[in-house]
Parts: C-alpha cells; sequence; structure tokens
C-alpha cells in the first residue's frame, strides 16, 4: 500500500509515516495547532474569506465550494451554531479518509476548531461510519489530549471562545453519507434524507445552522490558514484550488492512497508511471471510475493519449466526475456487465427506500441483471435499462439515485460490446437494440 504525494509535498499526507504522528505531542512538535492561534487573532469575516480565496471545493464528492457554504450560515441567529465532520467513509473504492483519522486525528481537530471560531459555533460532532468503530477510540484520545492542553472545551488558549468536539457513530448505512440523513441519524431518527430547502447551513442539527465538511476538507483548513487561502490555491488550478487525496485500487501494482496537487496532468501517466502500471503486464487498461462507484465510468480510450487532467473541471470534460476520489482501475478480464451489475445490486440494498424512484427502480434494475446473468437477456433490455435509470436520475430526495444510473449509463454506452455478448438474441441473430 503505497500512502506518498506526487508533484507537490505532502501536506494532507504530511504525518502518514512520521511515528506517533496521531499523538498531540507529534502533532505540534510539527508546527499542529499553530494556524488555531493565528485564525484566533483573525476576524470571522477574514478566516472565511480566506477559505473562499483557497479554492477548496467539498472533498466528499459534491466538489462545493468550503468558504462559500461556510458563508451561507447566518451570523445574527439566535439559534446555537453546530460543525459537523462528515466521516461516514462509505462510497465504493474510497479510504483515503480512513487514513486521515487514524494517523492524524489531530489535523481533523484543529480544523474543526477553526471552522466553528469563524462560524460561531461552540459544539462540533464527528460522525462515523458504522465499520470505522475502532477509529473512535483514537479519535476520543486525540480529543482528550487536546482538551488537557486547553485546545478543546472552554475558554480555549485563554480566549473567550469555548467548543467541545464529540464522536458518533453510525449504523453502517450508505445513505448516511449524505447530509441530511446524517443529521437525521445524528438526531437518532432513521437516516432519512430531507428535502432541501432548507439547507443545513440555515436549519441543519436541532433546526439550527450547521455546516456538514467531509474529513479532507476539513483537515485541509489549517494548511489554508498556514499558507494563506491564495498560495494555497496557487497549488492546484484557479477553480480547483490545493491539493487532492485520491484512494487508488483495482488492477494496478501500487494501490494506496496519493496527493496530487489538483490539476495534475496527465491520468494516463498517473496510472501507468506513478501506480506502477497495470498489475499484469500482459493485460490492458479497460477501464477507470475516477471518483468512487457513482461516478461515470471512463473506458481507455477516454484516457489513453488524451492527457485527461485531474481536476473538478478536466474530469468532466473527459466524461466523468472528481466524486469521492475512489480510484478504481480495470484491466482487460473485467466483464463490465458484471461489474455493473454488482454495483447495482449494491445500491439497491443500501437505498433508503423514502422514495419510489429510487426504492422501486433500483428493485428492477437488479431484476433486469439477474435476468440477464442467468441467461435471458433479450436485444431490447439495454434500452430497458436506461430508460429506468432515467426514470431515476433527478427524480429522487437524494444523489442516491442519480448514483445508481450512472454507472450503468456509461457503462452501456462506453461498453457495448461487453453487454452485446449477455444481449444477443441466438433467435434471429439481433443485437442489441439501445441507443449507445
Amino acid at each position: 500500500m503505497e500512502i506518498k504525494a506526487i508533484g507537490c509535498e505532502p501536506l494532507q499526507l504530511k504525518r502518514m509515516h512520521v511515528k506517533d504522528g496521531h499523538t498531540l505531542k507529534v502533532y505540534q512538535e510539527t508546527g499542529g495547532y499553530q494556524s488555531l492561534k493565528k485564525a484566533m487573532n483573525m476576524s470571522q469575516d477574514d478566516i472565511i474569506n480566506e477559505v473562499k480565496t483557497s479554492a477548496l471545493r467539498g472533498r466528499g464528492g459534491a466538489g462545493f465550494p468550503t468558504g462559500m457554504k461556510w458563508s451561507f450560515v447566518p451570523r445574527n441567529s439566535p439559534k446555537p451554531k453546530y460543525v459537523v465532520c462528515n466521516a461516514d467513509e462509505s462510497e465504493p473504492g474510497t479510504f483515503k479518509d480512513r487514513y486521515l483519522l487514524e494517523r492524524d486525528p489531530h489535523a481533523l481537530i484543529e480544523g474543526m476548531l477553526i471552522a466553528a471560531y469563524a462560524l460561531g459555533a461552540q459544539t462540533c460532532y464527528i460522525y462515523f461510519r458504522g465499520e470505522y468503530r475502532y477509529l473512535i477510540d483514537i479519535m476520543d484520545r486525540a480529543i482528550e489530549e487536546a482538551r488537557a492542553a486547553n485546545l478543546v472545551g472552554k475558554n480555549i488558549l485563554g480566549s473567550d471562545f469555548s467548543c467541545e468536539i464529540f464522536t458518533q457513530t453510525g449504523a453502517g448505512a450508505y445513505i448516511c453519507g449524505e447530509e441530511t440523513a446524517l443529521l437525521s441519524s445524528l438526531e437518532g431518527y432513521r437516516g432519512h434524507p430531507r428535502m432541501k430547502p432548507p439547507f443545513p447551513a440555515i436549519e441543519g442539527l436541532y433546526a439550527c445552522p450547521t455546516v456538514v465538511n467531509n474529513v479532507e476538507t476539513l483537515t485541509a483548513i489549517p494548511q489554508i490558514i498556514e499558507m494563506g487561502g491564495e498560495a494555497w490555491r496557487n497549488l492546484g488550478t484557479e477553480k480547483s484550488g490545493g491539493t487532492k487525496l485520491w484512494s487508488v485500487s483495482g488492477h494496478v501494482k501500487k494501490p494506496g492512497v496519493y496527493e496530487l496537487p489538483m490539476g495534475y496532468r496527465d491520468m494516463e501517466k498517473f496510472i501507468m508511471e506513478d501506480c506502477g502500471g497495470m498489475r499484469r503486464p500482459d493485460k490492458k487498461l479497460k477501464a477507470v471510475i475516477p471518483g468512487g462507484s457513482s461516478v461515470y465510468i471512463m473506458n481507455a480510450d477516454q484516457i489513453i493519449g488524451k492527457n485527461v487532467t485531474m481536476d473538478y473541471e478536466g474530469l468532466v470534460e473527459a466524461g466523468s466526475m472528481v466524486g469521492s476520489g475512489g480510484f478504481i482501475v480495470m484491466d482487460e478480464t473485467v466483464d463490465i456487465m458484471e461489474s455493473t451489475k454488482n454495483l447495482t445490486e449494491f445500491y439497491k440494498h443500501e437505498s433508503c427506500g423514502w422514495c419510489t424512484p429510487c426504492r422501486e427502480g433500483t428493485d428492477w434494475l437488479v431484476k433486469i441483471f439477474n435476468r440477464i446473468a442467468a441467461g435471458g437477456g433479450r436485444p431490447e433490455d439495454a434500452q430497458l435499462l436506461l430508460d429506468i435509470c432515467d426514470n431515476i436520475e433527478g427524480k429522487s430526495f437524494c444523489p442516491l439515485g442519480d448514483a445508481a444510473s450512472w454507472p450503468i449509463q456509461s457503462a452501456i454506452k462506453r461498453f457495448p460490446e461487453d453487454f452485446k455478448k449477455w444481449l444477443l438474441n441466438k433467435a434471429n441473430g439481433n443485437e442489441i437494440t439501445a441507443n449507445v
């Protein structure tokens, strides 16, 4: 497992290989909590403006500008304000946050404290994925270390700023990675997504102003305050600032967590050189899912020789998305129909059932895929799958409906041959009839 920075100095990963990097002592010896001290001598507006200038975008998948999200929180609200860290890292193919939580917990604490100070919040929550229970002990110890050093709790560093941080675990539901479902779960209710608006920044946890940010997003905040927003942005591009972590898995020689500057060129080089190339040299690259399982799958023709830029704009232009940065590489041994069937089963299982298009649509998708896999494929099934996806996409309360649809749509259109062999009509020789 590789854990390294390429094309930049390690920032998010700077303590990954440092002995006892998870402890307060080592964190402070390597510059930790200096950004908090600096921020507490700045105005709230100045902190938020630095984050805006940095062009930091949400690293959980949505890519929404972080500084803008913070600016939506009403200053004069009589209600308490909250900062919530989304540590429900349940997107298939994504595991970068786990390493940050495990090896550098104080970076998250410092980032949350700076956010709380900027927003006028006195309470923070870290919501962990159910399968990450073991990480709660690490984080709780780090919080207690910080409290003993007067970095958490009452009158932090002798100031009038007080802030508590609490940990909470979910039950392993994928849907709770969606920010409003997470808030419902945090309140003790079933993890259903909520209608938006109102957005959490106005009416979130306990109907109070709330900012929900991902682990990687919040751990970037101390770096931005230390370097200044402009300097941090210049590490990446004008619209996609800073560096980004990528969780690399699949058929490469060197899977792992890689830190790249936003705008890194190019994806082919990243796969074939930085990640060591294909695990089996005799097998060619076939497909890449660059942003976790819920984004459009890319074929080799979209990557080889195309100089694909690894940032938000570059991946959209190339036909996919950054998403959560779960970078899954597949060689020519993979049957895309079968892999898409597996993903569809996952999304059906994880649908909360709250809205009809997602609940019923994913069920029908799985039934069709199962029939195809059992040898009952029909030429018209590809179009039928696309039609069902069209009736799910954009019609559910939360993005899970889109997440279930996009892999299927892109798989059928970009890997028609993998579907043709399953959908060939043996009686009359007609091939699939989808508009691919």
